[in-house]
């Protein structure tokens, strides 16, 4: 099935005027010349495709998000435009990382990034190209400009959000989601606000697939608008990320606010980075909430602690097709030995002593967010092969334990 729905999506893509530049699997590291990856075109989304990844987006920030809009919503009918589109500022990073949470049901939105009050073209043809249908929970809004005055074109119908604080605009979007029939309002993710762009990216996807909003948290005092947002949700579940950050003193204001769950980071032993902490996240499981991937059968989407931006943009890819948790890549170069063992853990497999053939196994598939500077030709081509459904390596009775029949 998830076979059948990737071809049904790569046609769709080329139909659309996507650039193939290659496919197959890529060359071991050290297989010669490294290839060059096509840029994305105005008329697609695709650059480069191997047999279990597909690469969206160029050099920039702007051009990874207009690829996957484009990708997910590639226009050619009414059911595959969006109801709105968001566009963020791109020096906004606060507003971006909150916005994530538009990506998820009901709204579903694509996150388009302009430079200032301004739009770079390639977030002007893919505002264009996606040409929203308005939400009818917002009044049939078509673009919603967050911290950004750019024009856009005149026939669709805009709501404006100014640039805030970070706590203040996180809680202005809670509310928007609330007010547009998010369906679940007891779920809450808190990110420390003075964090480290890399390490918050994870909380992007994760508040997409979940619908739970993102709120921030200090140090010292909880900010006021963080504190009215979770007085509002009436006691929530409150997942806080990287709480050594928040602090004793806010944790235990947001225990008399919600009930209050760390999520935890890199186990004992590892050390503490963004590949770690993004692996910890897409672990992480409580109930309902949370991703749980630990084991085989997933989307996964791989961007790079580089381009911190990147995660936003592709919050949209967690939230449909084959959700996918944010995996983060602390260089163009190189998979960090964590995130390797962990792609081993989930890495497809069959029996053949029980005839459990690879048309018979589950299949996991990524997602790279931007060009080869970002993460390069060669560790798409590892990706790809550890993602690989392969013979088992452990014994018969834990391979068919994790197949589906």
């Amino acid at each position: 099935m998830r076979a059948a729905r990737l071809r049904t999506l790569l046609a769709t893509l080329l139909a659309c005027g996507g650039v193939l530049a290659g496919c197959g699997k890529g060359p071991a590291s050290g297989a010669g010349p490294t290839p060059k990856i096509a840029p994305v075109t105005p008329a697609g989304a695709v650059s480069v495709v191997t047999r279990n990844t597909i690469r969206l987006g160029g050099a920039d920030a702007a051009t990874d998000a207009a690829a996957v809009a484009r990708a997910v919503y590639p226009g050619l009918t009414s059911a595959t435009r969006p109801q709105i589109v968001v566009l963020v500022d791109r020096r906004e990073w606060p507003a971006a990382l909150a916005s994530s949470e538009l990506a998820g049901a009901p709204l579903n939105a694509p996150i388009l990034y302009s430079k200032g009050d301004a739009l770079p073209t390639v977030t002007l043809e893919a505002l264009e190209a996606l040409d929203p249908t308005g939400a009818p929970a917002l009044a049939g809004t078509q673009v919603l400009r967050i911290g950004t005055r750019a024009a856009v074109p005149k026939q669709y119908l805009t709501r404006s959000l100014p640039a805030e604080a970070a706590p203040e605009t996180a809680a202005t979007l809670a509310q928007l989601m609330g007010s547009a029939g998010a369906p679940d309002r007891h779920q809450v993710i808190i990110v420390p606000a003075g964090a480290a762009p890399t390490l918050q990216m994870p909380a992007s996807g994760l508040a997409a697939e979940s619908g739970a909003p993102i709120l921030f948290a200090t140090s010292g005092r909880l900010p006021t608008a963080t504190v009215a947002a979770l007085t509002s949700m009436h006691h929530p579940a409150i997942y806080v990320l990287d709480a050594a950050a928040v602090g004793g003193f806010a944790l235990r204001e947001l225990s008399h606010l919600g009930t209050v769950s760390e999520i935890p980071g890199p186990a004992a032993g590892e050390q503490s980075n963004p590949s770690a902490n993004s692996i910890a996240v897409a672990r992480f499981t409580d109930g309902r909430f949370g991703w749980g991937v630990k084991e085989p059968g997933h989307g996964l989407v791989f961007a790079s602690a580089l381009k911190p931006l990147d995660a936003p943009a592709a919050a949209l890819l967690s939230a449909t097709a084959d959700y996918g948790p944010l995996l983060v890549l602390e260089g163009a170069h190189a998979i960090s030995a964590a995130l390797a063992a962990y792609l081993g853990d989930i890495q497809p497999a069959y029996s053949e002593a029980f005839d459990y053939r690879p048309v018979r196994g589950v299949y996991n598939h990524g997602w790279l967010i931007g060009d080869a500077n970002a993460i390069s030709a060669v560790t798409q081509a590892e990706i790809d092969t550890l993602l690989e459904i392969s013979p088992s390596r452990g014994s018969s009775s834990e391979a068919s334990a994790s197949q589906v029949e």
